[in-house]
């Protein structure tokens, strides 16, 4: 990746410049963050460190997967510049998601297109419950765990615990394999029939299960328990 020097750049080449003669669609994505970040450091400049981030992390996707920690080790990021940047990724991310008001989840796609811009960025694996009315509507989602999953981690406790509080008609579970592959483990199979189970007992149904991965040629980017016939 060739790095952006601005005192190589005549002042209409300036990405703040390119901004408001050209619009946002014709600027690299080191330049977008240089936006953001304004300024860069001692011997560096903006752009310069807009490129460090970019060469550290490979794709906007990756970066906004990072945590402000992850994000404040490159230099001339600091912790005020790294909660800008995530609160950036953030707004993208939301805006992303379909409006929760309109939002129907009574298939695995409809459950991977909520959930893909939350998870999929995301080096580390993350539990989420959706919560859903009698005609599989969302009510809310909300992140349970996060973290190397296991069974003991992700007890059915915790995951019922918020559709019990919201009177919830069911439930639907995701969560992301930052691997990319989203076939299920024993241990995905297994806490799956524990969480119907517990939630035949507690009349409040798992209508699905899904795992998210990248696409890949030859294969889903999601794997649902539901259309694989295992709820």
């Amino acid at each position: 990746m060739s790095s952006l020097k601005t005192s190589n750049l005549s002042e209409k080449e300036l990405p703040r410049e390119r901004i408001a003669l050209h619009g946002a669609e014709v600027l690299g994505d080191a330049e977008l963050l240089a936006i953001f970040l304004r300024t860069g450091r001692v011997g560096r400049n903006v752009l310069e460190v807009a490129n460090d981030l970019m060469n550290e992390w490979g794709s906007l996707r990756r970066l906004a997967g990072c945590s402000i920690a992850e994000l404040s080790q490159i230099s001339g990021i600091g912790p005020a510049k790294a909660a800008e940047l995530k609160a950036a990724f953030e707004m993208g991310i939301r805006m992303a998601r379909p409006e929760a008001e309109r939002l129907r989840v009574d298939e695995g796609n409809a459950i991977y297109q909520c959930m893909k811009a939350v998870l999929q960025p995301l080096p580390y694996e993350s539990l989420w419950v959706l919560l859903l009315d009698a005609r599989y509507g969302l009510l809310e989602q909300k992140e349970i765990f996060r973290g190397s999953l296991s069974e003991s981690l992700a007890h059915p406790r915790e995951i019922f615990k918020p559709a019990i509080a919201k009177r919830a008609y069911a439930i639907a579970i995701v969560h992301n394999h930052p691997s990319g592959d989203p076939l299920p483990s024993p241990s995905d199979r297994r806490l799956t029939k524990r969480l119907v189970q517990a939630g035949d007992f507690l009349q409040i149904p798992v209508m699905d299960h899904v795992i998210i991965g990248t696409e890949s040629e030859g294969r889903r980017p999601y794997f649902s328990f539901h259309e694989a016939g295992l709820i």
